[in-house]
């Protein structure tokens, strides 16, 4: 049983490596471990100390919970709780965040967890959404991704889809926890490129010349309102519904489109 645990770890611990794109001498550096060690814990033959798994998951960047699956692995307790995000213990987290979502107002914000699921909102995220597409026929938790990219949602009502398209599909490689997609996230990707007309992130390219940002505008009787997220994390998580929850805030990204936010009547 231990030998074949030990077979697991290595196998992770190369997926990682491969992953990140290191080398056994780089990672060996990182980490302060010989190359030799590494090696013989990579090929089945070792078992590192707890202390030093930890070095060479830091060194390779893996994410919380997935350093709980190589501590299993090695035959150790998992080291990082795994609680639901609006657990007790998460408390000071939720209370930081709802007071975020909170001054957002008067523009959206959500709580997302890892797979793009909206936790929470503010009054205007609703309010807002609710302008282009009835929310009560969208499951809860609504899933901001399917929304946007479903074309019984927010895609009829979006500007320059082909291009807004490609930058979300990119934030969504780039955003993922670890800069990794687990089987849900990549099932939720291959959804989204299923809808017709969704171009392939890999085709992205940046064609702004006037913004130091890609807007997302939406249009509305005949005006085009932009917007751009801003995206907040816990600064130094040690919990993993901690690393896993961000939030999302929307901003005005040009004078017109904020005052024609706050002088719709309509608008949150």
């Amino acid at each position: 049983m231990m030998n074949e645990l030990v077979c697991e770890l290595g196998v992770l611990l190369r997926g990682w490596r491969s992953q990140r794109g290191k080398s056994q001498l780089e990672t060996a550096l990182a980490a302060d471990v010989s190359q030799r060690h590494l090696s013989f814990i990579e090929s089945g033959r070792s078992v590192p100390g707890r202390e030093k798994l930890l070095a060479i998951a830091e060194a390779l960047d893996v994410p919380l919970r997935d350093r709980n699956a190589l501590l299993l692995a090695a035959g150790y307790a998992p080291l990082y709780p795994e609680q639901a995000w609006d657990a007790p213990q998460m408390r000071a987290i939720t209370a930081a965040a709802e007071r975020m979502l909170k001054q957002q107002e008067p523009y959206p914000a959500v709580l997302l967890d890892r797979h793009w699921n909206v936790l929470a909102a503010n009054g205007a995220a609703p309010r807002f959404s609710g302008r282009f597409v009835d929310l009560a026929k969208w499951s809860q938790p609504r899933n901001l991704l399917r929304l946007t990219f479903d074309p019984a949602g927010l895609r009829p009502f979006i500007h320059d889809w082909d291009q807004v398209a490609r930058s979300l599909l990119d934030r969504v490689r780039r955003e993922a926890i670890g800069r990794v997609l687990d089987k849900t996230l990549q099932g939720l990707v291959d959804t989204l490129l299923a809808y017709p007309g969704v171009p392939d992130a890999v085709e992205y390219r940046s064609d702004s010349t006037d913004m130091p940002m890609i807007p997302i505008g939406f249009v509305k009787d005949g005006t085009i309102l932009r917007y751009f997220s801003m995206v907040t994390s816990v600064g130094a998580p040690t919990a993993i519904a901690a690393q896993e929850l961000r939030i999302e805030c929307l901003f005005p990204a040009d004078e017109e489109t904020e005052r024609g936010h706050l002088r719709t009547p309509s608008a949150p």
